[in-house]
């Protein structure tokens, strides 16, 4: 194999590793894909405007996350079923997380229960939680999660209802029968059955409540002392509720698309979720980020970090553990690198002045610069 230079080549070696049915389910979005491309797109139309002649030869890319110390603002998003894509699965993506100095969000449909990645050993590591139809269930895992060392959750909102995917439906995509969903594998709801579409939708519909709603991120309070993330906000109405609600943060997102097709990127929606916070909780962003430009810029919108997904899956198919490593590796040497041609030394240094977006004013001359 030649050497791999940027996190996007591992997608088409995860396409020629995997079975049809694991690939497409891991890169497709819901119906038109227009969200999808949209993800990567916009980033493209946002330019820099860099600031020269700045000493630049040390740089502090540390973070801080709900009190957690972390080497970048680069954290792996919670994906589902990783070992479809590797027999390690989310064990790999534990340990290269923590090699990393970065969090590891784990799926509630994950192939290796929450005690399980957290043998791995060490690290700061959040839950992806979906809400069951039976609480008790609910309640069940969170106070797993919590005992086994998780430090927050991150309630995915935006799935009361699977999205329209195409490629599942076609493919009659369903879980490996060598494979479970180990966090309900004790509460017979591990498996998920054959269906006419897709095997995961028919899941969703049996399992996951369609009734939440603001109430039950009061709910959850109650039960953990963990801090919730709210995963799926784009809009400033849903933001100032998720602060009302008692939220310890926001994560901009839309699924990866694939969830509600002609949503904004969530690039394009940060700006709007973050003037919404008002600085009252953290924000942050997953969906389409490949490069250390991409980090750069979301942090230049008000993102306090961004999340990755498919970059994960697709090099965790490719190297295992390795692959996943050199993908937080060469997406932190890259943002180190925007960072100095911005001429930025810290995050705090990184402003909405690096920066310039298709719907800025057009910019007045700003006073002259004093040396």
């Amino acid at each position: 194999m030649e050497e791999i230079t940027n996190v996007m080549e591992y997608e088409e070696i995860a396409k020629k590793k995997l079975p049809k049915m694991v690939y497409d389910y891991y890169a497709s979005g819901a119906e038109d894909q227009w969200t999808l491309a949209e993800n990567r797109n916009a980033f493209s139309r946002i330019l820099f405007r860099p600031r020269i002649l700045i000493d630049v030869s040390k740089i502090d890319m540390t973070a801080t996350v709900l009190g957690f110390k972390i080497s970048m603002p680069i954290m792996i998003a919670p994906t589902a079923m990783q070992k479809m894509a590797h027999p390690e699965g989310e064990y790999a993506t534990a340990r290269a997380a923590s090699a990393a100095g970065t969090i590891m969000t784990l799926s509630s449909w994950a192939t290796s229960s929450v005690e399980e990645v957290a043998s791995t050993g060490p690290g700061i590591r959040f839950f992806q939680l979906y809400v069951y139809k039976d609480r008790n269930v609910v309640a069940q895992l969170v106070r797993r999660a919590e005992k086994a060392g998780f430090k927050a959750i991150a309630l995915t909102v935006d799935t009361p209802r699977l999205g329209r995917r195409e490629a599942d439906i076609k493919n009659r995509f369903v879980l490996p029968p060598f494979l479970t969903l180990k966090n309900f594998e004790g509460l017979d709801l591990g498996k998920m059955d054959q269906a006419n579409d897709s095997g995961l939708a028919s899941y969703v519909a049996g399992q996951v409540d369609r009734t939440l709603s603001w109430k039950d991120v009061q709910w959850l309070q109650t039960i953990t002392s963990m801090p919730i993330l709210v995963k799926g906000v784009l809009t400033a109405e849903d933001a100032r509720l998720a602060v009302q609600a008692g939220a310890a943060g926001i994560i901009v997102s839309n699924h990866g698309a694939r969830q509600l097709d002609y949503v904004p990127a969530t690039i394009s929606a940060l700006e709007e979720v973050v003037k919404a916070a008002q600085g009252r909780v953290p924000v942050f962003l997953d969906g389409g980020v490949r490069r250390g430009t991409d980090v750069f810029k979301a942090l230049a919108l008000g993102a306090s970090g961004i999340f990755i997904g498919r970059p994960v899956v697709f090099s965790l198919a490719a190297e295992g553990e390795a692959g996943i490593r050199k993908v937080l590796q060469m997406l932190r040497d890259e943002f180190e690198l925007t960072m100095a041609l911005s001429g930025c030394r810290s995050l705090s240094e990184i402003t909405r002045n690096h920066i310039v977006t298709d719907w800025d004013a057009p910019r007045a001359a700003l006073p002259a610069p004093r040396l």
